[in-house]
């Protein structure tokens, strides 16, 4: 039973099997601490949730009825969900925990467990969950402040950012220096960039299809 939250930026730690011993325990741990904690039974319950959007990451169970554990990592993986996993099972194997580590999972976990073990994976999953989204957040405030660029201006911008000096670009695109100024002044201010560091920084964080499209 999924249970619902008044605060949707607060972490929240998903524990997903089929064991409801197990689920409160874990629970009751996470809330020991102060960590809100949400249980589901199946990887369907999980899949139907919409609490998957606050921060936070999933203590998931290998084997259980339906999908498993590692079948609801491939699903995420495939949606472009990239909610941090900590597998914790009872019936684990080195090619199991290898398959799920290098698909990204942040740890691979036997039971019983350590609560400090647990706690420890758990606090590196939220944090890892937290910096990515801020990524995200970064990534597409840069892609939208890029859209409003004109095409001679997203040319001028990649050329700043690979280091080419104003008189290289004015050769290159075959327009003044004094035009180049003024393109790269638009830039600096439609991207909200302080320094040219920050403006290479935007252009390394854009999408390499939408860099690959700016034209040469």
């Amino acid at each position: 039973m999924i249970n619902d939250t008044a605060d949707d930026e607060l972490p929240l730690v998903y524990i997903v099997d089929d064991d409801e011993e197990v689920r409160a325990a874990i629970r009751e741990l996470m809330l020991s601490v102060g960590i809100e904690a949400t249980c589901c039974a199946s990887t369907r319950d999980l899949m139907d949730s919409p609490l998957l959007e606050r921060p936070g990451c999933i203590v998931l169970d290998v084997r259980m009825p339906g999908a498993s554990g590692l079948d609801l990592q491939q699903y995420f993986t495939a949606a472009g969900i990239f909610k941090p996993i900590i597998f914790l099972t009872g019936h684990g194997d080195i090619p199991m925990s290898v398959q799920a580590m290098k698909a990204g999972a942040v740890d691979f976990l036997t039971k019983p467990v350590r609560d400090q073990t647990l706690l420890d994976a758990v606090t590196a999953g939220i944090e890892r969950d937290i910096a990515g989204r801020a990524n995200a957040r970064a990534v597409q405030r840069h892609v939208e402040h890029f859209e409003t660029l004109t095409p001679r201006e997203c040319q001028v911008m990649r050329e700043v950012a690979l280091g080419r000096l104003n008189k290289q670009i004015a050769f290159d695109l075959g327009i003044t220096e004094i035009t180049v100024k003024l393109h790269r002044s638009n830039v600096m201010r439609k991207m909200q960039a302080a320094s040219v560091g920050e403006l290479i920084r935007a252009w390394e964080k854009l999408p390499t299809d939408m860099r690959e499209t700016v034209p040469a």
